[in-house]
């Protein structure tokens, strides 16, 4: 093959590398594209050229994560990584491995670890390099390696929950959860709602979003029921979907623009965490964006409707 091949043939892995160090799907296109711009004018032929490309994207995506470190501090209310649909990369050996490490909850865990510890976890427990290739791509010892992983270890076990959802039952119960949200069904929802869920919105001061988390099941159903069936009245659509490996939807206006995403973290079969991400840029990966102020002030004036 040749470095046009060598490279498309890995696109996919190391786009799924940078999203899981980033959380941006824009900002892991970026890492990708740079990452092949350093081996297109590279003048040497790598001995593995997969390991030259792991080891590319990772120092890049290591490199913008520090300075994202600052911009995240600054951001405007909770911040969720960028809605991921689907994973190009797949490995049926790591199947699990690269669902779970894709969720929202996961990768906000993530964000606890230092840019080093996140590059070794991702690397070995994720897609399961070797620590003499992981070495390479972080430029520490293997030992300074195995002690990074130790640690990250510690904090992901930490945030983790303890009892983990079976697939097909979390699926199920998101389907009853998008024919109650359909419906307006407060008690429905309520049944589907662990005692202490909560939901919250991410809209980086760009679009409405809650002013706080909303808490409890009572108050998460009442406000889904009386905002939901609202926008369906302006013609909003739901589009239930996987969004990072978890139960979701994509939302859209009356045009078919991307108005914001929801996932679903479900376990021991109850819905724990409602999460929405409605910042513009954050989507536009997706799809044209629909004006959220737009579709707010819409709703308002369905609501005076039925006053």
């Amino acid at each position: 093959m040749n470095k046009v091949e060598e490279f498309e043939e890995l696109r996919p892995l190391l786009f799924s590398i940078a999203y899981r160090m980033l959380g941006s799907v824009s900002e892991a296109e970026d890492a990708v594209q740079e990452t092949w711009l350093r081996f297109d004018g590279s003048a040497t032929c790598p001995t593995s050229v997969k390991a030259f490309l792991s080891t590319t994207v990772t120092r890049i995506s290591i490199d913008v994560l520090r300075s994202a470190r600052v911009r995240r501090e600054e951001y405007v209310g909770p911040w969720f990584p960028e809605p991921l649909l689907s994973d190009p990369y797949q490995d049926p050996a790591r199947s699990a491995e690269l669902a779970d490490s894709v969720s929202m909850a996961a990768l906000l865990l993530l964000e606890r670890l230092s840019p080093l510890e996140r590059s070794v976890f991702v690397l070995r427990e994720v897609f399961g390099f070797g620590f003499d290739d992981i070495a390479s791509a972080v430029g520490r010892s293997e030992a300074a390696c195995r002690q990074l992983l130790v640690r990250a270890r510690r904090h992901m076990e930490a945030g983790r929950p303890r009892f983990e959802a079976d697939r097909q039952e979390r699926d199920e119960l998101a389907k009853r959860f998008f024919d109650a949200l359909r419906e307006g069904d407060v008690v429905g929802l309520r049944d589907l709602l662990a005692a202490d869920v909560q939901m919250v919105g991410d809209g980086g001061g760009k679009a409405p979003q809650l002013a706080r988390a909303v808490v409890g099941a009572e108050n998460v159903a009442r406000l889904l029921a009386s905002v939901f069936p609202l926008m369906a009245r302006i013609d909003v659509t739901c589009e239930p979907q996987q969004v990072n490996a978890e139960p979701g939807a994509v939302f859209r206006d009356r045009d078919g623009k991307v108005l914001h995403t929801l996932a679903l973290d479900v376990l021991d079969g109850q819905i724990q965490t409602i999460r929405t991400v409605i910042n513009p840029d954050k989507l536009g990966h997706l799809g044209p964006v629909a004006d959220a102020w737009t579709i707010s002030d819409e709703v308002k004036r369905a609501r005076r409707q039925t006053e």
